[in-house]
């Protein structure tokens, strides 16, 4: 199974862990990082996640995060297809990054694009599986 993680899927562990809601997607999220490290899902990782991350004001954040970099099995470079993809969205008052995770979970083939922007989950897409950790992890258990 292929994994594509926004960038607030990579940073929730380092959110206020006080929040019940932040600290289960936490869990959630580093439940399925373990999945990514033991082969059970591959992780995808791409331009705009390299950009978000490069911006991070924080070097332990954004190294930490950078980390996966390394351990994804498939890398999406910018293309024509995704730009078109990511426009066609744009229309949908998808804002442009977000726009630009959904073209390249779509471009990659991933079975899901994991996040916790609600915005974004709540999307409901033909293309890709939109859903934050939780739902993830309640999905396996299917």
């Amino acid at each position: 199974m292929r994994l594509y993680l926004d960038s607030c899927a990579f940073n929730r562990p380092f959110d206020d862990q006080n929040q019940l809601k932040i600290k289960l997607e936490t869990e959630a999220k580093l439940f399925i990082q373990q999945g990514i490290l033991n082969n059970r899902y591959e992780l995808v990782w791409s331009y705009i996640l390299e950009y978000e991350n490069n911006q991070n004001k924080f070097n332990d954040r954004r190294n930490a995060i950078h980390e996966w970099k390394h351990i994804a099995k498939i890398h999406c470079i910018e293309n024509d297809k995704i730009i078109e993809y990511a426009k066609k969205l744009a229309l949908k008052n998808i804002r442009t990054k977000d726009a630009l995770h959904i073209a390249c979970s779509v471009y990659t083939k991933a079975d899901y694009l994991i996040t916790t922007d609600r915005q974004l989950f709540n999307l409901r897409l033909n293309d890709i599986k939109i859903v934050n950790p939780l739902t993830f992890i309640n999905e396996l258990e299917k």
